[in-house]
């Protein structure tokens, strides 16, 4: 079984505003609500691709119970943590000012709740699947993807961690099946600038030597490059489409890698549904569908560089 970790979910309120004024009121042209949250956004994909799977995470009052309500509705299981006080987080997304958010904070994750989701996740198996994605709230330590994959090491699961910076480097002595920086984040790692597919591949394989089996690098509308623990080597320019929506579109190639490799075993085609399930999110106003996934799977020209 694959499962997912998201643990700040939220209720992502987006709206569209004609000529937005500060200081006066504004209404609303458009309105979109959806659960947000890395790990949520894999799992919907995940299950729009056929995969079934389960959402863990945390989620707190009336906007928590709601986010969990959205979450099943695609025919997703959850098994949220209900935290009693505090309430899951509203995020406002505004679309007519291009990047503009206000976040919400979340409730406190305290030791206890920490605790009864170890708890839930000491009963994954050999063969399973994990899935760590994006940030932690402040409320907890640094260290908690680390210590996640150091109780359940030595298991047989697959690991795939979707983050940045400590919480990225503290888990690879513990051998991640899948990471996925970007190029920005991958170079933020090692102190330089990265801008071509060539340059991010020997920063990918000292990743490796720390312990990452396969580095996955998103490169926006440069493309992709996959470094394997086979040895082998892939690159993909970015498909044509017009950008719409970029919210979702790595969790999306997170998604579509693992269902790639689940199907095939295959690095290659792992890679290939990548690329293409994070450019049909990215094409999208949604989540990608398996529809607009397979459109634009024709379309990936997947070389192997090595």
């Amino acid at each position: 079984m694959i499962y997912t970790v998201t643990f700040n979910p939220s209720l992502d309120y987006i709206v569209d505003v004609d000529d937005f004024k500060l200081g006066m009121t504004n209404r609303t042209k458009t309105e979109l609500m959806l659960p947000g949250g890395k790990g949520i956004n894999v799992s919907i994909v995940l299950k729009n691709l056929g995969f079934d799977n389960v959402a863990l995470g945390y989620m707190a009052g009336f906007v928590g119970k709601e986010i969990e309500r959205r979450v099943s509705e695609f025919g997703i299981k959850t098994e949220f943590i209900e935290i009693r006080e505090g309430i899951s987080r509203i995020n406002l997304k505004l679309k007519s000012i291009d990047g503009t958010e206000i976040n919400g904070q979340g409730p406190v994750i305290d030791e206890e709740n920490i605790r009864l989701l170890m708890a839930k996740l000491d009963n994954l198996k050999g063969g399973d699947i994990l899935v760590l994605a994006g940030s932690i709230p402040s409320s907890m330590s640094s260290d908690t993807y680390m210590n996640i994959m150091r109780q359940l090491k030595d298991r047989g699961i697959m690991f795939v961690v979707d983050a940045t910076s400590k919480l990225l480097m503290n888990v690879l002595p513990y051998g991640p099946f899948l990471i996925k920086p970007n190029q920005h984040e991958l170079g933020e790692i090692f102190g330089v600038t990265l801008q071509t597919k060539e340059s991010v591949v020997p920063y990918a394989m000292k990743l490796q030597e720390k312990g990452a089996r396969n580095v996955l690098i998103s490169m926006g509308g440069k493309g992709a490059v996959l470094v394997a623990e086979d040895g082998s080597v892939y690159e993909a320019p970015a498909p044509k489409g017009e950008l719409i929506n970029s919210v979702g579109a790595g969790d999306s190639m997170v998604a579509g890698f693992i269902a790639g490799y689940q199907k095939s075993g295959s690095y290659e085609e792992a890679f290939k549904m990548g690329i293409s399930t994070g450019s049909a999110s990215a094409f999208s106003k949604n989540l990608a569908t398996k529809e607009e996934v397979m459109d634009l799977y024709r379309q990936v020209d997947v070389t192997r560089k090595r």
